[in-house]
């Protein structure tokens, strides 16, 4: 019987002919640097988990005893009834990890990226944006229907020309990049661009989803990796990476925070984060400061994992982190890459057109803290034998 949808399978068709067509593994057990997908035990390269926190005893032990103490739910939006204490502890102690004099907890990265870019500016103001900043940051954009200007990747040159040329009284400028580039895994020149806003008088915003947990003294981000504190007026942070769970943060000054509890519609319209998910969070935090090894074990696999690979004889791009891409450049043979990695046991994910630009599909790899040697030897073995048997080395 025809529908109203019957187009949609169509586009899909489309998708699945150019190789640009997603699908996903299920997870069947708890994640870590060897999990099972689909019925198969892999090393895990596809995971966020950077400092392999996501299955930790400490945190599965606080979400289960808030959750018997406190409950599943909240039952309400933060404005109304959903503001637990935890919720202003957690709160409390991220501003402290990020340096901030305040910090607001939102219900992912995602939500705190869009619902502040568009509750800050309206139309008369005007964004200058990273090429390659996240999805997150250009809905906010569109969003908040301010004017759009793009520069070229890292090109803190270009960003001034725009603010110069979009500089009238009267209006907000937002200069706004990743912290660390998700699909590149490389890092802003913050310290250019924050010269950049100070010359023009523009908001300084830095998208740290990848970089909290990773870069910098305990992992605090980009900002303090590059000692830029109190010159950075908003920071985004994420929970489910590093840290391991779920849910976004903003932090900066208390009148930015009250304005977002007033006119962030994401906080204004979800429910509250549930009671194990702030636990766990705050366990995470407390284990960061506990076990600053795991940081230097991420490193150190970083360093292992990338020279394997580049030794291979594979294009890493201009990765400086532990998210290294692979990059083949062609959409089907980078499907079939993957698929053929995951049946040598390695799990590392196609990422293809519209997430990256045509021609620079890849397979993006991502190593923990708790990878071992012996993972990190067997997953090059097999990049190495199936990139041979494509013809990609």
């Amino acid at each position: 019987m025809a529908g109203a949808l019957d187009y949609l399978g169509e586009r899909l068709e489309e998708l699945r002919k150019q190789g640009l067509l997603l699908h996903e593994r299920v997870l069947e057990g708890p994640t870590g640097a060897r999990a099972r997908f689909d019925g198969r035990d892999v090393i895990n390269l596809a995971s966020n988990n950077y400092l392999g926190l996501s299955n930790h005893p400490r945190m599965n032990e606080a979400a289960a005893r808030a959750a018997a103490t406190y409950g599943a739910g909240t039952g309400a939006v933060r404005t109304i009834s959903g503001t637990m204490a935890m919720h202003r502890e957690l709160e409390r102690r991220f501003a402290a990890f990020k340096r901030a004099e305040d910090a607001l907890m939102f219900q992912s990265g995602f939500t705190a990226n869009a619902g502040t870019v568009a509750a800050i500016l309206d139309k008369e103001d005007v964004i200058v944006s990273d090429q390659l900043n996240h999805a997150s940051i250009i809905d906010g954009a569109r969003l908040s229907r301010a004017e759009i200007k793009v520069f070229p990747h890292k090109d803190a040159g270009a960003a001034d020309e725009l603010l110069g040329q979009t500089k009238a009284p009267g209006r907000r400028q937002l200069l706004i990049t990743d912290g660390v580039f998700s699909m590149d895994g490389d890092i802003a020149p913050l310290p250019d661009l924050v010269e950049v806003a100070e010359r023009h008088g523009a908001i300084m915003m830095v998208d740290d989803a990848h970089a909290s947990g990773v870069l910098g003294k305990e992992g605090a981000g980009t900002v303090d990796h590059f000692g830029l504190h109190g010159r950075v007026d908003v920071q985004v942070g994420t929970l489910s990476k590093a840290i391991g769970v779920l849910g976004g943060f903003i932090a900066g000054p208390p009148h930015l925070i009250q304005w977002l509890q007033n006119r962030g519609r994401p906080y204004l319209f979800s429910t509250s984060a549930p009671p194990s998910v702030i636990a766990a969070c705050m366990a995470a935090l407390d284990i960061i400061r506990d076990e600053p090894d795991r940081l230097e074990r991420l490193w150190a696999n970083t360093g292992t994992f990338k020279d394997g690979l580049q030794g291979l004889g594979f294009d890493t791009g201009a990765s400086e982190t532990p998210i290294t891409p692979v990059i083949t450049g062609d959409e089907e043979k980078t499907q079939e890459f993957a698929r053929r990695l995951f049946d040598e046991g390695v799990f590392t994910p196609a990422i293809v057109f519209p997430t990256v630009a045509k021609g620079r599909a890849r397979v993006r790899t991502i190593v923990t803290a708790d990878h071992t040697e012996a993972d990190l030897k067997e997953a090059l073995e097999a990049f190495g034998r199936v990139g041979g048997e494509l013809g990609l080395l």
